[in-house]
């Protein structure tokens, strides 16, 4: 197992790689069959347990939330803020810098190692996908699927409703406009939009020079 993917792996997920191919499969960003895996299984029912219970307890006690999240994902640091309610499939293949925000209806689907730069905005039911299923018929049936990463820079701004599918990666304070389906890689210092989301202009510098136009319309 190299140091990167260290990262992303906890004690809970150790302690079941000897037992588990599909498991070990994942780790390396191959294919695997989360269908077939009990420790697979295993894992997701319990971080959305966790999630579960964050959202339950959040507006009565935001501190234990807080703590739980962290405990969920390891990888966040400090100053997140977040609304629920949230749903991670594995807390531990996830990387949060510090200071981001996360609205409500946020959702991380599959193993792909997911990180999130510092300062981020990301607006309300913003969804990341990371795993690709099987384009061939038969190893589709038999559940093949194979998990990529998703990578968002520093200070990206997300609006609402975004989808990130998997293997992509946005790069530093980028603007991705709502409702926007993001398939390609996005460059640093733009903003970009649409289904398929395509880039529209570099950002604009400088207070007030932004939204002079109907291609510049609020992108939140």
């Amino acid at each position: 197992m190299t140091q990167q993917t260290r990262m992303f792996v906890d004690d809970r997920m150790a302690a079941l790689l000897e037992t588990d191919e599909d498991l070990r499969r994942m780790l390396a960003g191959d294919w695997m069959r989360y269908r077939a895996s009990p420790a697979l299984q295993q894992l997701t029912r319990e971080a959305n347990a966790a999630c579960a219970v964050i959202n339950r307890i959040y507006y009565d006690n935001p501190a234990e939330a807080l703590r739980l999240f962290h405990a969920l994902v390891p990888g966040a640091g400090a100053g997140i803020d977040f609304r629920p309610p949230i749903r991670i499939d594995y807390g531990a293949r996830v990387v949060i810098g510090e200071r981001t925000f996360i609205n409500a209806d946020f959702m991380i689907i599959g193993g792909g190692e997911v990180t999130i730069g510092a300062d981020c905005l990301i607006g309300p039911r913003c969804g990341i996908y990371t795993p690709n299923h099987a384009e061939d018929i038969a190893r589709r049936l038999d559940g093949w699927e194979l998990p990529r990463p998703v990578t968002i820079g520093n200070n990206v701004w997300i609006g609402g409703s975004v989808t990130l599918t998997p293997g992509v990666t946005i790069g530093d304070n980028s603007i991705i406009g709502a409702g926007s389906v993001v398939t390609r890689d996005v460059a640093a210092g733009v903003v970009a939009a649409g289904n398929p989301c395509r880039v529209l202009r570099p950002i604009a510098e400088g207070w007030g020079k932004s939204m002079k136009t109907d291609e510049e319309a609020p992108l939140g």
